[in-house]
């Protein structure tokens, strides 16, 4: 019987989580306590509690990382990611969004069609570093990181065949399914090859991130991410049990009005044994901090003024913090309390979030409905339901590579940036670089057509 991409994707992302909590114990623990916190929130409130999302969903949910080198090693990695139904969407640029030296640009591979994110929601937030960027490299270490890259080969022919023909026809016969997931899987471990010591340690000296990347022959799994409900509650269990988590909540504050966007934390990267071969030849013992357990709370997906305001009041909490002295998550609190809507109804009347939106069979259709959007919701004839974010924060990534780097590295801002941008990666991918923002507007779209058929009336407005 023919394993389907859906199925194919959710196999992968159950292997990938088997072998990263092989790997990364702690990463295990995360997981653990995702489930207890969900599961005590569920019993406490079941329908608040699935307001985005069962908790099936909830709970299989998952979205990796991984860091590729060169434009080919990202066209492979999308040929992969292809075959399981996942396609790049969105463009981040995360040189920009880090006070510490991280080199990379970064697209997610995830589902973009509704009935396809509710089979299983599987995303890949995968970097792809920038030799050619003078605020970090200059030509001669540029010349000798592209000559290293150009000679490894992360993805066995293989594996590309069989991805390819998954992407052809939508699926692979059961035999062929599991050769994909093999070889997929094994493509992401952490390999057992000695690292070498000098260079590892110059790209270091640039930034953990590109040592990372360019330091070593393979690629892996750099963290796995379960979904939370409550991540602050999370947070507390994690330390609880003697694991240290990273400083910050990543995104927005803890407050009392409607979850939005991604909330993001990890704890520490862990030292994980090594093997070194040193300047004479041999190979010594000795370890690395490189991989972490990242978890994540989603909330309601923002429009581009929704968005815009978000990014106002994070440049507000940033001043205020400057100016006081106070902390975070006090400084947030306060700004969102006093700017930011505190109900979904309102954030809909405002166009700062998404929704979809259903006709209400319940209500009384003895009189002819309005006809703007506001009055249907208002007056009960229609249901507005929050879409929920399925994307990532360029500044919240950065944050959380930032919290668990070696050290700052090296940026001179005196040199000339590369010109990246989500035109150039399309032409890497060879692929449609699709926007977030166009995906839940067509989400919302569809649902509208749906109403003004039923209804048999146009409906004008937005919300």
């Amino acid at each position: 019987m023919a394993v389907k991409q859906w199925e194919l994707r959710a196999a992968f992302a159950q292997r990938l989580s088997t072998m990263y909590g092989t790997e990364v114990p702690a990463y295990t623990t995360l997981v653990d306590v995702s489930h207890e916190v969900n599961r005590d929130l569920l019993a406490k409130d079941p329908e608040q509690a699935q307001r985005l999302g069962s908790i099936a969903r909830v709970t299989a949910e998952r979205h990796g990382a991984i860091r590729v080198g060169t434009p080919e090693e990202l066209r492979q990695v999308g040929q992969i990611f292809a075959a399981l139904g996942m396609h790049p969407v969105g463009f981040y640029d995360l040189r920009e969004a880090a006070v510490s030296a991280v080199p990379v640009v970064s697209t997610a591979f995830r589902p973009i069609d509704e009935e396809e994110l509710a089979l299983n929601p599987f995303r890949v937030f995968t970097s792809l570093l920038t030799p050619a960027d003078r605020r970090f490299f200059n030509a001669d270490l540029q010349h000798r990181l592209e000559n290293f890259l150009s000679r490894r080969s992360l993805f066995p022919a293989e594996l590309i065949s069989l991805a390819e023909r998954a992407e052809r026809d939508g699926e692979l016969e059961q035999a062929d399914a599991q050769r994909f997931l093999e070889l997929a899987v094994r493509s992401f471990e952490l390999s057992h090859e000695p690292v070498d010591r000098a260079w590892y340690a110059e790209l270091e000296r640039i930034s953990s991130v590109a040592a990372d990347i360019g330091g070593v022959t393979t690629t892996h799994i750099n963290h796995l991410t379960p979904r939370v409900l409550d991540i602050d509650e999370l947070y507390e269990r994690m330390e609880r049990r003697g694991i240290t988590m990273i400083d910050d909540i990543q995104g927005p504050p803890r407050w009392d009005g409607p979850d939005v966007l991604l909330r993001q934390t990890s704890f520490r990267a862990l030292a994980e044994p090594r093997r070194f071969r040193e300047a004479d030849g041999s190979v010594t013992e000795d370890s690395l901090r490189v991989r972490f357990g990242e978890v994540e709370a989603r909330g309601i997906a923002l429009t581009p003024q929704g968005r815009a305001t978000y990014d106002e009041l994070v440049a507000e909490v940033d001043r205020r913090r400057t100016e006081t002295g106070h902390g975070r998550a006090e400084v947030a609190a306060k700004v969102w309390g006093q700017r930011f809507p505190r109900s979904e109804p309102e954030l809909a009347r405002e166009d700062l979030a998404y929704f979809t939106f259903t006709v209400n069979t319940a209500h009384d259709h003895a009189t002819p409905p309005p006809t703007t959007l506001p009055e249907l919701i208002d007056q009960g004839w229609v249901r507005a339901e929050p879409i929920v974010y399925e994307d990532f924060l360029p500044r919240s990534a950065a944050g959380i590579f930032q919290s668990n780097l070696a050290g700052d590295g090296s940026k001179d801002l005196t040199q000339q940036a590369a010109d990246l941008d989500g035109e150039w990666m399309t032409g890497v991918l060879e692929r449609t670089l699709h926007d977030p923002y166009d995906l839940y507007a067509h989400q919302r779209e569809r649902s509208l057509e749906s109403v003004r058929q039923e209804l048999g009336t146009p409906v004008t407005g937005s919300c």
